[in-house]
Formats: C-alpha cells, structure tokens, sequence
C-alpha cells in the first residue's frame, strides 16, 4: 500500500497548531494531497528532551515521503527528532531555528550535543530559514551554524521571529514554495 505524501508541522515554545502559519500551510498541503499532522505539544521547550522526544517519536510515523517543518522551539526540536529517527525523510524545514543556546531563556529542547552525520543522514533536503532581525536571538548565525553542520540551503531574510504573538504572521508563502 502507498502512504503518499506527508507532512508535520511543529509549533514553537509556547505555540499551539492555531497560531500563526500553521494551520494555513497545513490547508496548503491538504490542497496538494499530503496528510498533514500538526500535534499540540505543550511539553515542547518545557520537558527535556531526553523524555520528551521519545514520546513525540513514538505518537508519529515518518517515512520516506515525509516532509517536517518546525518553528522556532519546534525546529530546535526537529534536530534531536532526525538524529534518533529510523528512517531518511523527503525535508525538513527549519524556520528561526537553532542548534545553541540563542538566548537567556533555559532551553531543554536542546541536547548537549548532536550526532550531525546522523542528522544529516536521516533527511535528503534541509532549509534553513533565519531572519537577522530575530528578537529571541534564532538568527541568521544559528542557521548559518546548522548550515555548515549539515548542508543543504540557507535563507536568511529579515522578518523578525516569523510569527510571534506581536508579529501576526497568517501566511508563509516562502515555505508553500519550498515544499514540492
């Protein structure tokens, strides 16, 4: 049986699937045929990731089809989820991510340190999309240090936090043209 095309989209620390982009870009790709996921994680950025990510790993099939896209916490995120992931996806896409500490806050999305052959190895396209001006420190320096880690693409623009309870953000047409 074929699954066909699949997405998730996870949400940044403190998110929900409501807000900002999400469920728009979820409607995009419906339109196009993939099943779309995008979970509520309210543990995101909030438990650590060595209990946190198993359980998240566990709740979701991914596959070779498989596209994944996370904002801010949820792109930190997706960097733990592709080192212990069994499978190579189709991409993944990292809006206002990071790999490092970006800022004051305590981070327990982030692990120690990373497995990036691993990483680079489970996922055929990354993106990385960081703005210069990110108030929260998710900048163009992170993405450039996942970059140079892993390869891939790297868009750096000038578009705050990319959706931020101050910075409505209802639409994300870069991310419907990157995803085929």
């Amino acid at each position: 049986m074929v699954m066909g095309r699949k997405a998730i989209i996870f949400h940044g620390t403190g998110g929900n699937p409501d807000v900002v982009w999400y469920r728009w870009l979820a409607g995009r790709l419906e339109a196009r045929g993939y099943v779309v996921e995008v979970p509520y994680l309210p543990g995101l950025n909030v438990e650590p990731i060595a209990t946190f990510l198993p359980t998240v790993l566990a709740g979701h099939h991914v596959d070779e089809d498989t596209v994944l896209v996370g904002h801010s916490g949820g792109a930190a995120f997706l960097l733990a989820f592709l080192e212990h992931v069994e499978v190579t996806v189709a991409q993944a896409i990292l809006v206002a991510g990071y790999c490092t500490q970006p800022n004051t806050s305590e981070e327990p999305v982030l692990q120690e340190s990373y497995d990036w052959a691993a990483i680079r190895s489970h996922v055929r396209d990354i993106v990385f999309i960081n703005s210069r001006q990110d108030p929260y420190g998710c900048d163009d320096g992170q993405g450039r240090a996942m970059f140079e880690r892993l390869g891939g693409t790297q868009i750096v623009r000038d578009d705050g936090h990319f959706g931020d309870y101050n910075q409505p953000y209802e639409r994300f047409e870069l991310l419907d043209r990157l995803i085929p």
